[in-house]
């Protein structure tokens, strides 16, 4: 049992209002609130301990090193990751799918084949187009049921001799499917074929263990976290990230420098070039802490309990259609209600102090498969609540009346 009253107190932005309305915040797909503890130690850093990494031996820099390379093992340890050379910060999910896109994705052929899926967010499909500008590379899309679920036995028919890699989320943003990565990393690893897994909307909903999964990459991102923004994560095999040029040139990746040649730093560094958000990254320890005291199992089951209360009610609302019904699902209610525009829907919510999302989420291969522009998405966390829950249905219910 959650003390969610308590764990609320930890979000003092939960507390303002909206005009008249408290704030409901159903947003937390895109991004989630950060607690005190996180913001609290963002301003310690600022006021006691800014300096550059990793490139002075007076006492600031090593102690901005120590706990930015404190938050590395914290995530080593939290995934459960082999090593901490295997963990390499970004700015989020989006640029750790494009460095392996570019840097993995530098030893594809002519002829090469790799498999995405058509829930993907643009950041899984995107970076792979760009490869195509360069190398002549095959894209196969697996296809979803009526239900949002993978079709698995068109997955494995992708799957051939020129088959070099397969890219898929864990938990769609829109449907909300929570899809089965064991037996796709499975069915890719017995073909001889690495995966990458987009985690973003899993990591902040349940456990990753990365050796359980055998994933080769795993990438997610710290404001999802409730953590700070622009920090991201990419985990990878250390064998996988040795076998990869740089991603970037620049400060702090290098070994040597000469204008007659360069050598590359050791994992994780040779992929961090320039100076890192390093008081961000120090800061998200705080939000691993947070998730871990309050329990990641206990966050995944008050979220189920949320999405299973508030279901059913909204589909009492005439015409109201709800994308995605997985067996297996995540804390996401995508919708749309007769011929009300979805962002004429998030307009109204918001005047009743409802924040929700809309447009296509950065899903429009995904939209165009289920036949709308788009739709309006509310999606909980650890911080809502079931009067927030039934705030959120009433205030649906008085937007369809004005219409």
């Amino acid at each position: 049992m959650l003390d969610v009253d308590k764990i609320r107190k930890e979000f003092p932005i939960l507390n303002r209002n909206i005009g008249d309305n408290r704030l409901i915040y159903l947003d937390n797909t895109a991004t989630s609130q950060t607690p005190l503890t996180v913001v609290d130690r963002i301003k310690e850093l600022y006021e006691h301990t800014k300096a550059n990494v990793h490139r002075g031996v007076h006492t600031l820099s090593q102690e901005a090193t120590d706990l930015q390379e404190h938050t590395r093992r914290r995530i080593q340890s939290y995934i459960n990751a082999d090593s901490f050379e295997e963990i390499v910060f970004t700015r989020g999910t989006t640029e750790a799918i494009n460095l392996v896109a570019s840097s993995f994705g530098d030893r594809f052929l002519d002829g090469d084949e790799i498999i995405l899926t058509v829930m993907e967010h643009h950041a899984n499909i995107v970076p792979w187009q760009l490869l195509q500008r360069h190398k002549n590379i095959k894209i196969h899309v697996v296809d979803i049921n009526d239900n949002g679920e993978l079709d698995i036995e068109q997955y494995k028919s992708f799957f051939n001799s020129h088959t070099k890699f397969a890219s898929f989320a864990h938990v769609s943003n829109v449907l909300g499917t929570v899809n089965p990565i064991e037996d796709m990393i499975g069915i890719a690893h017995s073909n001889g074929v690495p995966v990458l897994v987009d985690g973003a909307q899993a990591s902040p909903h349940m456990k990753i263990d990365v050796k359980d999964l055998d994933c080769d990459f795993y990438v997610f991102s710290a404001h999802k976290m409730y953590g700070p923004t622009g920090v991201g994560v990419l985990y990878g095999k250390r064998e996988l990230l040795e076998s990869m040029p740089p991603y970037q040139g620049g400060g702090e990746m290098i070994k040597h420098v000469s204008f007659e040649g360069t050598t590359f730093a050791d994992l994780p560094f040779r992929f961090e070039a320039g100076t890192p958000d390093f008081i961000d990254i120090a800061a998200f320890s705080k939000a691993i802490d947070f998730i871990e005291s309050t329990g990641i199992d206990n966050i995944r089951l008050h979220e189920e309990e949320l999405l299973e209360y508030t279901t059913p009610r909204l589909l009492e609302i005439p015409q109201l259609k709800i994308y995605g019904s997985a067996t297996h699902k995540s804390a996401v209610i995508s919708f749309n209600i007769g011929e009300i525009h979805n962002y004429d829907l998030g307009f109204l919510l918001d005047k009743l102090g409802v924040a929700v999302r809309t447009g296509h989420h950065c899903a429009q291969p995904l939209m165009e498969h289920l036949g709308i522009p788009g739709c309006a998405r509310a999606s909980f966390a650890v911080y809502n609540t079931f009067e927030e829950a039934d705030a959120f249905i009433s205030a649906v219910k008085r937007v369809v009346t004005m219409f």
